[in-house]
């Protein structure tokens, strides 16, 4: 049986030729159009990776591309955390989500009708895919996983990609419960959350994804975090719409992303350099590795 890690490896044929064209920016309209009586109001909802006032300024220049292209309006619903991202699309409030891998799956496990559509592009990568890493103080004695044991642990939210599965992954293949071996685990909720929690003293060690980490390192002072562990490359979250919206209307969002203008934030918290196209089995190796931790819906726990 492959490890619970290798699987990750499937990513590496991901190629730039997928890359979607940018063009330059359009002008920002000065007022939302309300909708036809036949017009289908998009609404996304999106994960709380960072601090509300943060992702709302995040998310106010990709909504105003978004209504430009489309010609109408895009609500973009900031969750109150990972779960109701997903409740909202379950049970109807939303047509579309701005998420996890781990929360594509979720929703498919719970009924609902989405697709992946696109994903983000890592500025530094340039490549649909990310890493997640495990982080500790720049003064800590931790170098290592197994260091680790007896320690305090923060980990984002147990449908985090990055911020969960992965690097659980990577412990148990190094005989790591964390739940036996660590002397307190935490779930911060968002990536922000958690780094505050390393920040202040409160945990020795967090699992956030390297993206976010490089881009909070560049604008802070003073001594940096140490990477102890990053994995293997990860796909990038997909923005996942219902299959249940009118195929034209999928199709323009499709060309309305693949023309976002270079600049504009990932709403996960990274530098992104556009979108590209994404499919189903651009993530079979996340659902497989879900399944060998017995995390999808219906394993045994």
């Amino acid at each position: 049986m492959r490890s619970l890690v290798s699987s990750l490896y499937l990513f590496s044929w991901l190629i730039p030729f997928w890359l979607g064209a940018c063009s330059a920016s359009p002008p920002k309209s000065t007022q939302k159009s309300p909708p036809s009586s036949q017009e289908t109001v998009l609404r996304i909802s999106v994960q709380p990776t960072q601090d509300r006032f943060e992702q709302e300024r995040m998310i106010a220049p990709l909504d105003a591309h978004l209504e430009q292209v489309l010609g109408q309006q895009v609500d973009f619903i900031i969750a109150k955390n990972y779960q109701e991202s997903v409740d909202m699309v379950v049970d109807g409030r939303a047509n579309g989500v701005y998420g996890g891998v781990v929360s594509y799956f979720e929703a498919l496990e719970r009924g609902a009708k989405v697709k992946p559509l696109v994903a983000p592009i890592d500025a530094d990568t340039v490549r649909p895919w990310y890493r997640s890493c495990l982080v500790v103080a720049a003064n800590s004695s931790i170098k290592t996983l197994q260091d680790l044991k007896g320690k305090r642990v923060a980990f984002v939210d147990r449908s985090s990609t990055s911020g969960y599965l992965v690097p659980l992954a990577a412990l148990k293949q190094e005989g790591i419960d964390p739940d036996r071996h660590f002397s307190q685990v935490v779930f911060g909720g968002t990536h922000g959350e958690i780094e505050e929690l390393l920040a202040t003293n409160q945990v020795d060690a967090i699992a956030t994804n390297l993206a976010t980490y490089n881009q909070r390192q560049q604008q802070g002072e003073g001594e940096k975090p140490l990477i102890i562990w990053e994995s293997d490359p990860i796909p990038h979250a997909p923005i996942l719409v219902s299959s249940d919206l009118p195929p034209e209307l999928i199709k323009k969002l499709k060309k309305a992303f693949l023309t976002t203008p270079a600049g504009i934030q990932d709403l996960m918290g990274a530098k992104s350099a556009g979108y590209t196209l994404v499919e189903d089995e651009d993530y079979e190796s996340i659902g497989e590795l879900r399944r060998q931790l017995n995390l999808a819906r219906g394993s045994n726990r």
